[in-house]
Order: structure tokens, then sequence, then C-alpha cells
């Protein structure tokens, strides 16, 4: 049984079709949030670095992207990379964290990177402790 906040199949908003199919092979993942305004579940592309111990670190390239203030609202999110799905807790980070984040996304996506660290980062760690 999901807990309070836990995102639905039914509550789902599709984002766009070409974010999906990065998603879907992996290049990037699919990150659903709970909307900080409308509690509604949203989804958005966006791309990740993959951490020695199984967390995945994001930045975003503005301060106020939708996400990123959703995940500073909440931290319970969902992430989806391929096939696999699981429930996940957003951490913020700042300082030389965030900024090994940015140069991580910049090393792995190149230029249209750069326009990172404007924003907000984050590293996504597995939620054991809620079921979604």
């Amino acid at each position: 049984m999901a807990g309070p906040g836990a995102l639905t199949a039914s509550d789902h908003q599709s984002p766009d079709a070409v974010g999906e199919q990065l998603a879907g092979w992996g290049t990037v993942l699919r990150l659903e949030t709970r909307g900080r305004l409308t509690g509604r579940a949203v989804a958005v592309a966006v791309g990740y670095v993959e951490e020695p111990d199984g967390s995945l670190l994001v930045a975003a390239g503005e301060p106020d992207a939708d996400w990123a203030r959703n995940l500073e609202a909440d931290s319970h999110c969902r992430v989806t990379i391929g096939d696999r799905s699981w429930p996940a807790r957003a951490e913020a980070l700042d300082g030389a964290a965030a900024g090994r984040a940015v140069t991580g996304l910049i090393l792995r996506y190149g230029t249209p990177a750069e326009r990172l660290g404007h924003g907000p980062a984050f590293r996504l760690r597995p939620d054991t402790t809620e079921a979604r």
C-alpha cells in the first residue's frame, strides 16, 4: 500500500516522447515528482551520472526548474531508467558536491550540459522506506 504523497499510475503526466525514448534507452532518466502547487504527479527526462554507490546525480540548469523545486518541496520521487523503476529520495547537494555533479554531467553529455550549475543539484538514492 502506498503511503501519503505516493505516486500512482493514474496520477502520471507523460513527458515528451523524445524524453520517454531516451529514458527507455537509459540515456537519461525519467524523474517523477509530486507538483508542489498542484499535488499531481509530473514526469520529466533528466540527465544523470551514476555514482559507484549506485546513487544518481542530477542538476537543474535554472534555479526555478519545476522538477527541482518539486524535489525541494518533497524529496520523494520515482526514477525510471530503461525497464527499471524504483522509488527514490533526493538529497540536495551544495558546494563541492554540486560542482562534482555538474562536472560529471558535462563530461557525460557534453556542451548542452554546460548551462548546468545555475540551478540546484541532487543525489537520488533508492527509497526503501516507502512502497510506491
